[in-house]
């Protein structure tokens, strides 16, 4: 616990800085980028394959493609160049590559990096995209997803007798997916009281807390996900990059999830 803690505080006071100034307009879009190669790299670390191979090099390439605004990133390209068409480009790669190698690489192998960088790329995406619309669009999203993750941790520890999901996450109870339901509402409330829905997002208050709901759902979703991932792999952790939390994607799984539906229902 004291590790967790520890890892915890010195994360904050690294990641936090960056969301809230975003120096040179950049900073949050550089480090969607950084946690979305990290992200490539734990999910090929966990099937067995190189990071430093064509493949991985490719689903990171496509990965931070995805990540990455047209402007400034890619302002040398033609104005009306959609970024999905250079993502596209990386798939047409992969698959050429089944016809360069007579099948020795097949459509099934090219499939994985393709996935991997939709799943972190667009994740991501989306997380430097709610920060682009505003500050607290992206701390909205982030206070949920947190409020859900401590919320259920720590109803489920005292009161979790029920399993939620047993076959995907043994320690997972529906007593504490309860209770992360509720931390993200409470938390949502206050920060309603503050800035209210009306003035500050797309829905008014009591709109916005049925969309709490819905996010904390879709956050626990989203690390049931994560955790599948690691038992088909046979994995505890996604990396080891947090001592005492594991990797990247055992953090950011629940935001992975959240802040697609966040823009999907138009909050950015």
């Amino acid at each position: 616990m004291r590790k967790r803690v520890i890892t915890a505080v010195i994360a904050l006071l690294l990641f936090l800085p960056i969301i809230f100034f975003d120096f040179g307009g950049i900073s949050v879009q550089l480090l969607g980028a950084l946690l979305a190669i990290i992200g490539v790299y734990e999910l090929f670390r966990m099937k067995g394959l190189a990071m430093l191979s064509f493949e991985g090099v490719l689903s990171a390439i496509g990965a931070v493609v995805l990540v990455l605004p047209n402007n400034p990133w890619f302002s040398y390209f033609p104005d009306n160049t959609d970024k999905l068409i250079l993502f596209y480009f990386i798939v047409m790669i992969l698959l050429g590559i089944s016809v360069i190698s007579k099948n020795m690489y097949t459509i099934d192998e090219a499939g994985f990096p393709v996935l991997v960088s939709l799943y972190v790329g667009v994740g991501f995406q989306n997380f430097v995209e709610a920060r682009e619309t505003g500050l607290l669009v992206l701390l909205f999203g982030l206070f949920i997803v947190w409020a859900t993750d401590i919320g259920a941790y720590m109803i489920g520890r005292k009161y979790g007798r029920r399993k939620l999901w047993p076959e995907i996450s043994p320690n997972k109870s529906i007593e504490g997916a309860l209770g992360g339901i509720l931390s993200a509402v409470f938390i949502a409330i206050v920060f309603l009281i503050i800035y209210p829905g009306s003035l500050y997002f797309e829905y008014g208050s009591f709109v916005m807390i049925f969309w709490t709901i819905i996010f904390s759902m879709v956050g626990q979703f989203g690390d049931l996900v994560e955790s599948a991932i690691k038992r088909h792999y046979q994995v505890k952790d996604s990396g080891n990059i947090l001592p005492g939390h594991g990797g990247i994607l055992d953090r950011f799984d629940s935001m992975l999830f959240v802040f697609p539906i966040m823009h999907l229902i138009g909050l950015f």
